[in-house]
């Protein structure tokens, strides 16, 4: 439990710091966000807010990290750096797609083909490092099953099948809470549950570890580093909430596509290294259904030349129906916090009747 405290701490200080600083630095650069067209009217006042504020959520995060490893005196595991390194990596492409909208002064940064091409070297990268270095135990940081609440054994996917399902995993969720990043507060503060969700189903784990004990346990957990998983989420939630305070409508800052890509690809990671990649599709249950509604916004306009809803993503449909910014932040947040809970609720069950 202390590393995970330290963890959270340090990066909550760092981030509720670090954020104003950039706040002044990206202002006086000009560096400030340019809006949709479809919502210049309820979203104009945003125009030139400062963004690429993701940079203070990785800052935070890798010091949180650091610091909890210096201060006990151990060495960061491989998982939390694979982790973290698949999230800054997509937080690089997240930058550089920032950069060229301050740049060229548009909503458009990288093109779709030069996003994709960066969120394929990302994930081939993560994903077959992740399936080697087998700890004492043969334990690997991820497994080529596919996994709910736990490796489904039955259904593999071998090396070559691991490699294209990260892909598609991490390019879907980085994607996913990049989309849903389009109001003050929304992607940050439902990223912080998820996160926090994460903390608990790892130090679940952790307390529950096949190899911790004189002999697996019903219902144990065959995880690598389940502690070092833990420490990276909770350092990541608290980057979260240090930034929402000042993301928080009125926004001062917008996380950006540095943030959001990062942020997606850190769910993606973390649900591979828990071994519950299905699971997550139940705790992020917010970001899917806003992933869902822009496919689904395509599909059918393509089809019947029709919109399905006002506008995509999902949260933009309540807003022009006349609901209010914040009164559509905090039903999501509520939303979120429901699919949190449900997920939460589903991983105690299975140990519960695994235990007995």
């Amino acid at each position: 439990m202390k590393p995970i405290l330290i963890a959270a701490a340090v990066a909550l200080v760092v981030s509720i710091l670090f954020t104003p600083y950039l706040i002044r630095l990206f202002s006086k650069q000009g560096f400030g966000q340019e809006i949709r067209e479809e919502v210049q009217g309820t979203h104009s006042a945003k125009r030139g807010t400062p963004t690429m504020g993701g940079m203070a959520i990785l800052v935070a995060m890798w010091v949180g990290y650091l610091v909890t490893h210096l201060v006990l005196g151990d060495t960061p595991t491989i998982t939390g750096l694979l982790v973290l390194g698949l999230t800054t990596a997509l937080g690089i492409v997240g930058f550089l797609d920032d950069f060229i909208k301050i740049r060229k002064q548009r909503n458009l940064g990288l093109n779709k083909t030069a996003k994709l091409v960066g969120q394929l070297v990302a994930s081939v990268l993560f994903a077959i490092l992740a399936i080697q270095f087998p700890d004492e135990n043969g334990v690997r940081p991820a497994s080529v099953d596919l996994s709910f609440l736990r490796d489904i054994t039955v259904i593999s996917f071998g090396a070559v099948g691991f490699v294209i399902f990260a892909y598609v995993a991490i390019s879907g969720w980085s994607n996913a809470v990049n989309f849903t990043d389009g109001m003050d507060g929304l992607a940050a503060g439902t990223g912080a549950m998820v996160l926090a969700t994460y903390v608990l189903v790892s130090f679940w784990q952790l307390r529950n570890d096949c190899f911790a004990q004189s002999g697996p346990a019903p219902g144990c957990y065959t995880v690598r580093d389940p502690l070092d998983i833990a420490v990276v989420a909770a350092a990541a939630m608290a980057a979260c909430v240090g930034f929402l305070w000042w993301n928080a409508a009125p926004a001062k800052i917008f996380m950006g596509d540095t943030g959001s890509l990062a942020l997606g690809g850190l769910l993606a990671g973390l649900s591979m290294v828990t071994r519950t990649e299905l699971l997550m599709v139940i705790i992020g249950g917010v970001f899917v259904v806003e992933a869902l509604s822009v496919v689904m916004q395509i599909v059918v306009f393509r089809t019947t030349r029709r919109r399905l809803f006002r506008m995509a993503p999902f949260h933009h449909h309540f807003e022009l129906a006349g609901w209010a910014e914040t009164t559509v932040i905090i039903r999501f947040w509520v939303l979120a916090g429901i699919s949190c809970m449900f997920g939460v609720g589903l991983f105690y069950a299975d140990w519960l009747a695994l235990a007995r």
